[in-house]
């Protein structure tokens, strides 16, 4: 899903750099006001963790990739979507610069899909469904399913509008590699929240308590 230079014209890579500073401006925000001291080490984790699971790529034919992408996950246990932007940023940030994961032009781009919708897809699924079901397990795992695929065909769209690959075609291909990984993702994304609220509690969103399959015990 890491788009990289030379597949998007400078021109649109413009558009999109803007549309992320925008959002990167307002995460900053939520980072100023809502993190603290305790919060900190588990940006870290996250961080580190985000990294490594999207290092592991699947080719997608027309010649991108498909791999986990962890928005959900920090947009659940930090409670905001600018939080998933945030740590995502960060990530996305050093995967460019210094391994040359995805392109410095694109990265606004990416930034957008991984970070912004992933983030925002992932955030209020969650909410919305919580709202129903009252249950964190099967909450988080649609959340999580979605913030990946939709995320790969915002992608798709993209590429398609940078003249790289037919739209249908496209988002079938992205579409089709990024619903069975996000069946890993959900998987991993409920494990995680459920590990992370046995060992710090005190840390995680308060919205993710007190319904059905949520206890941190």
């Amino acid at each position: 899903m890491h788009i990289p230079d030379a597949f998007i014209p400078i021109w649109q890579g413009a558009i999109y750099w803007i549309i992320a500073l925008i959002f990167i401006a307002l995460a900053l925000r939520w980072a100023k006001n809502e993190l603290n001291e305790e919060k900190l080490p588990l940006v870290a984790v996250l961080a580190a963790a985000i990294f490594a699971i999207q290092s592991f790529n699947l080719p997608v034919s027309m010649g991108t990739s498909g791999h986990l992408v962890g928005g959900a996950l920090v947009a659940i246990i930090l409670g905001s979507p600018f939080a998933a932007v945030f740590i995502l940023t960060m990530v996305l940030i050093v995967q460019a610069v210094i391994f040359g994961d995805g392109g410095i032009v694109t990265l606004g781009a990416n930034i957008i899909n991984m970070g912004v919708i992933g983030g925002f897809v992932g955030f209020y699924t969650f909410k919305g469904l919580m709202a129903g079901t009252k249950s964190m397990p099967v909450s988080a795992f649609v959340a999580a399913w979605l913030a990946c695929v939709i995320p790969a065909l915002a992608a798709s769209v993209e590429l398609f509008l940078a003249g790289m690959f037919p739209l249908v075609e496209g988002m079938i291909a992205m579409g089709t590699y990024h619903a069975l990984i996000g069946v890993i993702e959900g998987i991993i994304t409920v494990a995680a929240i459920y590990l992370i609220m046995k060992a710090r509690p005190d840390l995680v969103d308060q919205g993710v308590y007190s319904v059905k399959g949520a206890a941190p015990v």
